[in-house]
């Protein structure tokens, strides 16, 4: 009954009034996520293979050198991750690199565990740091003793493909102007639950694609830290990482106003552990969305702004972010008082068809995904699509009413700097120096 009145409602519906109902999506959301998308994946995915050669001259290119690489890890109680992070890294196809991982004053086993690994010959420098700085200062840290030309920033929690390393380096060997190039972050634990299973879908949609098409058109505004390979002059030259929470995003700005550009590497795969109970995905979101406001609104004005050193493609890629997500998430809330205003009866319908619409959505989505990583899915990867049907409701309720609250916080409040993140010692500076 509910399905044939469903129909009905649909099909007494003109083209005019269908838009008129459901304008985010299709103004919005399906011009953005899903044409624009798949028009340059239908590009890129062919052109990647055609240039192949051009892949293997920069792989030959970066053999015949064999420059030092410092893959740096900075964390706290992340003792338990390290021993399988270790394990990743000596097994990689390029074994000219140096790991060095900063303890930012864990009160679990972490110098414990690090320092056994040190006496193996698995961790080339273990620094502890008693009193805890942040993640910036530990990052910091481990830039100032690292010896490299390139720099490698992982999570502890995270562990890599094999051939991440030699992967993530290649296009600093096919483009000079490279200054940063962001690895893709696909999610470890994703079989454990269903919070980590719509994380990984997620992931595959927002970072692996996402991010790829970002980078395509030239506004790429963030290279994870989770995994990102960066050049130590490019560096060198900002001093290292400012504190966060955002520090991913701040920095990859900083990069780009150098000059520089910056590019995702879809296949150069790193895994990390993702939260496994709402109640703390909640919490690391709150503190994400927060950066946003923080260093694209605040920090990073100046990039929407006229002046000698303009750059149109910095000014979209700032501008692109703040819209869809700052703009359209004030929209969203608009069209539901909208919807209750013109016809509250309607609004059964209304949801069920926006659902079908989002939920067809992310069908594409996850078809354009599985097209760009396909040789290098696996089969648990693809069993994902059974939870499709739940990423409306993730992410159009959860991380939307999350999102919401974390931009009112931190307008009215500046709430990222209050987060125990952070020791107040160091947030308290930045919010004074206006990092």
């Amino acid at each position: 009954m509910i399905i044939e009145d469903l129909i009905k409602f649909i099909t007494s519906l003109s083209p005019g009034q269908m838009v008129a109902y459901f304008w985010p999506f299709f103004l919005l959301d399906m011009t953005r996520y899903v044409f624009l998308d798949f028009i340059v994946i239908i590009f890129y995915v062919p052109r990647r293979i055609l240039h192949r050669h051009k892949y293997q001259q920069a792989r030959n290119l970066l053999y015949k050198e064999r420059p030092l690489v410092s893959v740096i890890v900075p964390g706290k109680n992340e003792g338990k991750h390290i021993p399988k992070l270790a394990d990743s890294l000596s097994k990689q196809t390029y074994k000219n690199f140096e790991l060095v991982i900063v303890d930012d004053g864990s009160d679990d086993d972490t110098a414990v565990i690090c320092r056994e690994l040190e006496k193996q010959g698995k961790i080339d420098c273990f620094i502890r740091n008693e009193i805890r700085g942040g993640k910036a200062s530990a990052a910091n840290t481990a830039f100032r003793y690292s010896k490299g030309k390139y720099i490698v920033h992982l999570d502890a929690d995270s562990h890599l493909a094999l051939d991440s390393i030699e992967t993530i380096l290649l296009p600093f060997y096919m483009d000079n102007n490279i200054g940063a190039v962001g690895g893709d972050v696909r999610v470890a634990n994703a079989e454990k639950d269903i919070v980590t299973r719509l994380q990984a879908i997620e992931y595959l949609k927002s970072i692996s694609t996402g991010r790829t098409v970002s980078s395509e058109m030239g506004i790429l505004r963030i290279i994870a830290g989770a995994h990102g390979a960066f050049r130590r002059d490019v560096l060198e030259r900002l001093h290292g990482w400012d504190v966060g929470p955002g520090l991913d995003g701040d920095i990859t700005l900083k990069i780009r106003k150098l000059g520089f550009r910056v590019v995702h590497e879809p296949m150069a795969i790193c895994y990390t552990n993702v939260p496994e109970k709402f109640r703390i995905l909640a919490k690391q979101r709150f503190r994400w969305d927060r950066s946003m406001i923080r260093f694209r609104v605040r920090k990073h004005r100046d990039i929407l702004m006229p002046s000698a050193n303009f750059s149109l493609t910095n000014f979209l890629a700032s501008a692109e972010n703040i819209f869809f997500n700052l703009v359209l998430d004030a929209k969203w809330w608009i069209y539901v008082v909208q919807m209750v205003i013109i016809n509250p009866s309607l609004l059964g319908y209304i949801f069920l068809i926006n659902f079908i619409l989002y939920f067809l959505a992310n069908v594409v989505e996850f078809i354009m995904a599985c097209v760009l990583l396909h040789s290098s899915l696996r089969r648990k990867d693809y069993a994902l699509a059974f939870f499709l049907p739940l990423i409306p409701i993730y992410t159009g309720l959860f991380l939307r009413t999350v999102r919401t609250y974390a931009y009112i916080m931190e307008f009215i409040h500046g709430a990222s700097y209050y987060d125990k993140w952070n020791p107040w010692k160091v947030s308290r500076i930045a919010k004074e120096e206006k990092l």
